[in-house]
């Protein structure tokens, strides 16, 4: 009887599964778009922003075509920077500049996007992809909106994530130097000369390919490095050491015209 009673309650079972189904999926409330963005603001306003994310990403759902689309996907650009959010804060710029590549607000977004590289960029031992990022972004922003009162910031961060960069050329070209591999050490500082002329790190670079350069024996390269760096730099420092080191293999700075760093004079 016990194994009748259980095989009838399994029927019940499975009838009233299929007799109610699965349980259904409460639908989201449609709020006008108006309604959302105004309390998205808000909250913005009381400092509450993961509330007025929340809000903006609602009315994306459901008004993604709506009058304020535009609006709301540069508030959600702002509000994820604004907290922190730099990787979210970039996606939503990515997001806004697809639909919107010449907005009203294009260049603050280019902006934000690269102050959220630029707010992650670390010390110069670290990977520099970020400073990549932040160096591409900046540059968009200013090629394509020169006149934008951003642009001017753009430029002086520009130089900042430049120098970063060069900083950790210089870094591995040092490492490269005192392991005596000197002909990656020069492709090293050779970026940094070619490519970051207004960095902090051109006048050392140009020593150190000197120093290179007489460590293989290539006396002409080390002379014309040290000759440009003495046209460009003549009361750094960095010259002065450069001269002298020549000095004590009784030679003197010269450019050779045929060497690439020839053109790097300014």
């Amino acid at each position: 009887m016990s194994r009748f009673v259980a095989m009838g309650l399994l029927v019940l079972a499975l009838a009233g599964c299929s007799m109610f189904g699965p349980p259904k999926l409460r639908e989201e409330e449609i709020i006008p778009e108006a309604s959302l963005y105004q309390q998205a603001l808000a909250s913005m306003d009381n400092q509450r922003f993961l509330t007025a994310i929340e809000l903006l990403e609602r009315s994306e759902r459901q008004h993604p075509r709506g009058q304020l689309a535009e609006e709301t996907k540069l508030m959600l650009v702002y509000a994820n920077y604004r907290i922190g959010k730099f990787d979210e804060a970039i996606l939503a710029a990515d997001r806004y500049l697809a639909l919107y590549p010449n907005g009203r607000d294009a260049a603050y977004v280019y902006w934000l996007k690269g102050t959220s590289y630029f707010a992650q960029i670390k010390d110069i031992t670290r990977d520099q992809q970020i400073s990549q990022n932040a160096i591409e972004t900046y540059t968009q922003l200013i090629r394509a909106f020169p006149n934008s009162e951003h642009a001017k910031d753009a430029q002086d961060k520009l130089k900042v994530a430049s120098d970063n960069i060069a900083g950790k050329e210089m870094s591995v070209g040092r490492y490269y130097q005192g392991n005596g591999q000197h002909s990656a050490a020069i492709n090293r500082y050779r970026v940094v000369v070619e490519q970051y002329q207004t960095s902090t790190h051109i006048e050392e670079a140009l020593y150190r390919l000197t120093e290179s350069y007489l460590s293989l024996g290539l006396v002409s390269e080390a002379r014309t490095a040290a000759a440009v760096l003495g046209h460009n730099y003549p009361s750094s420092e960095w010259y002065k050491r450069a001269f002298d080191l020549l000095a004590r293999q009784g030679l003197s700075p010269q450019v050779n015209e045929g060497s690439w760093m020839a053109a790097q004079r300014t």
